[in-house]
């Protein structure tokens, strides 16, 4: 027997016979061509750049279709890379000025896109160079003859083992046999994990050289609740992991039936939950899971769907068919987070070194007044038909918030003039992403109407830690005590300046800090829609007198390790059953 820590990104707890599937690495034989033979390797280029095309765009639609809009946003770099002139531009090159077949071509210049997404040094653009290896593959197997994916030949229920999958492998699984799935590579933002989620498959990932360790049919116990992979387990492991398979099964059954109760303390304190979505789609899951509303709505999507900027009505559209999703709950919108690794990045002839210290968010929004005008006149115009919000991101100083703010005063005139109808008190907010705007919270109270504090970036800027790399990722602490003493301070503030706050980011959805944040004052918590019901059971299981005496504990240790233990005993109390995924040490 033998276990293998890894990182949980879907839970559940399966029991089944491993399945391993391999790189399937494509060999391309080396054959120089005359210049005669050029325009006919071209045209075979275009032919295969062109039917990958539509096998991605199939996938795509399948995926949406099976699965929802998130997993199917992974085949968008897909797609865009097939239409990337420069790229093809550069391999029909290779093909005239070395003569070489058009393979040839496409497994040399597709390597170089990979070797400079790898040189990067991230998480984000290692699962660039894996998705530029999966469109490498396609390619070439319109080219050279498709090799059979040897996740075709599943005929029975299994863990499927791998030391990475690609995007499409994970999105064609056939979801009959697949029952968990296990890599040595990936992390919890990569794609694997996005689709393994939306299938609701138990997932390990990060399990370094696993796959090296596991034959074919050997028995696993895969926790995604714990990260835990157990390979060849005995029968007294076994037995204890059934047990904890029907305690897992029974407590997300109760879990789901907490979705149509109020979020409120047991002494009466109303909780307002609400989730994250990047498409209006989402909602219904929102909903469904007993939100309150849509605390954070990005918008990249309208960029990252389409060549050309999003135009105001293309804004519009997109605004008004949430309000009508939310049937009068409301929505706020946070305008465009575009820059760091995200689109402008992809678009870049020499992206930026250090992107997420670069021209991103609100700073990217004011560097391009045209595109950002649109957005936010269609944020105005949409707040005439429902409840609506907006905020601006990543803002760091006072002066970012007047331009936008200002902005927003210029394009009201126009509106008015116009006749156009908009909510002139609509409320305009703050993301705290970062440690000056958390330092200078008391003047930024003074001129918005609400904080949405974003923990994800704030805690990354906070401790200089970049929580895509491996190396120092285990840094990335939400309970170092300097996060939940600016967390405390944007609260206070928030109350100083009579506004309201909330927090959007990873923290809100995780239980271990549920206490911890009613405790420091926040009443408005917004995750991802199927986190709802798990905080809601936290909320439904203490006192407010019980969360602030817990936070002036906390706010008295100076390590994480102590804040991690002191939340992890309480969590502990209210149900072991529920929450021992978030107690384990």
């Amino acid at each position: 027997m033998q276990r293998i820590k890894g990182i949980a990104v879907s839970p559940g707890i399966i029991v089944g016979r491993a399945f391993l599937v391999g790189s399937a690495e494509q060999v391309v034989p080396h054959r120089t061509i005359d210049a005669s033979e050029v325009a006919a390797q071209h045209a075979r280029l275009h032919e295969a750049l062109a039917a990958a095309g539509r096998e991605i765009a199939e996938l795509s639609e399948r995926t949406r279709r099976e699965l929802g809009e998130e997993p199917a946003k992974i085949f968008q770099f897909h797609a865009g890379l097939l239409r990337d002139k420069a790229l093809v531009a550069a391999t029909e090159r290779r093909v005239s000025e070395g003569l070489v077949t058009a393979e040839q071509a496409v497994a040399d210049q597709f390597r170089v896109l990979v070797d400079q997404f790898k040189r990067m040094g991230n998480e984000v653009f290692e699962q660039k160079a894996n998705d530029v290896i999966d469109l490498e593959r396609r390619v070439l197997g319109h080219l050279m003859g498709a090799q059979e994916s040897r996740l075709a030949q599943l005929d029975a229920p299994a863990v499927v083992v791998a030391h990475e999958l690609t995007p499409s492998q994970a999105a064609a699984m056939d979801r009959s046999k697949v029952i968990a799935i296990v890599t040595d590579l990936g992390g919890r933002t990569g794609h694997t994990s996005i689709v393994a989620r939306a299938l609701g498959l138990p997932s390990v990932v990060g399990c370094q050289r696993l796959s090296a360790e596991v034959e074919d049919g050997d028995e696993l116990i895969v926790d995604g609740n714990d990260g835990m992979v157990i390979v060849r387990p005995d029968a007294r492991t076994l037995e204890e992991y059934r047990r904890k398979q029907e305690r897992s099964l029974r407590s997300r059954a109760a879990l789901r039936e907490l979705s149509g109760l109020e979020a409120v303390t047991k002494d009466g304190v109303r909780i307002q939950l609400m989730g994250n979505i990047e498409f209006p789609e989402e909602i219904e899951a929102v909903l469904a899971n007993g939100g309150d509303g849509v605390g954070l709505y990005r918008t990249e999507f309208l960029w990252l769907t389409r060549k050309e900027p999003p135009t105001e009505q293309d804004h519009l559209d997109a605004y008004l068919r949430a309000i009508r999703l939310l049937k009068g709950k409301p929505l706020t919108i946070r305008t465009c987070d575009l820059g760091a690794d995200k689109y402008t990045q992809e678009q870049m002839e020499e992206p930026e070194r250090n992107p997420f210290l670069g021209l991103r968010s609100i700073r990217h929004s004011l560097a391009n007044p045209a595109e950002f005008k649109g957005q936010l006149r269609a944020i105005l115009r949409a707040s005439a038909h429902g409840p609506v919000k907006t905020m601006f991101p990543l803002v760091s100083n006072p002066m970012e918030l007047r331009q936008g703010k200002l902005m927003l005063a210029d394009i009201s005139e126009e509106l008015e003039d116009e006749g156009i109808p908009f909510d002139r008190q609509m409320p305009v907010g703050v993301m705290i992403e970062v440690p000056s705007a958390a330092l200078m919270s008391r003047v930024f109270a003074a001129e918005s109407n609400f904080f949405s504090i974003g923990t994800n970036d704030l805690i990354q800027y906070t401790l200089a830690v970049d929580r895509g790399n491996e190396r120092v990722a285990h840094l990335y602490q939400a309970a170092h005590p300097a996060v939940v003493y600016l967390v405390k301070s944007v609260v206070r503030a928030a109350r100083s300046g009579n506004i309201d706050c909330s927090v959007c980011g990873e923290m809100a959805g995780e239980p271990l800090f549920s206490m911890l944040l009613l405790g420091m004052g926040l009443r408005t918590l917004s995750m991802v829609p199927d986190q709802i019901p798990v905080i809601k059971r936290v909320i439904r299981s203490v006192t407010m007198e019980h969360c602030e005496r817990l936070a002036r504990r906390v706010g008295s240790f100076d390590s994480e390790r102590q804040v991690e233990t002191a939340l992890r005993d309480e969590l502990r109390k209210l149900d072991p059953d529920v929450f021992g995924h978030w107690v384990a040490e």
